[in-house]
């Protein structure tokens, strides 16, 4: 599943370091804290590698 935008596509990035050891967790913020505890290293690899050319730079609930 992509990013459906580049905020996401950048939160996913932040968390996936976290995830990784590459960030520590207490450095993240909002969206990225949220899913460093709640998605699979898979899933945010996959959310992170999402092309942000033509990709909205927030989409609304």
């Amino acid at each position: 599943m992509p990013a459906k935008s580049k905020v996401q596509q950048k939160a996913a990035g932040a968390a996936l370091a976290a995830k990784r050891g590459q960030t520590p967790k207490s450095r993240l913020k909002g969206a990225s804290k949220e899913m460093v505890e709640t998605m699979s290293e898979r899933q945010l690899a996959e959310f992170a590698s999402t092309k942000r050319k033509g990709k909205p730079a927030r989409v609304s609930h």
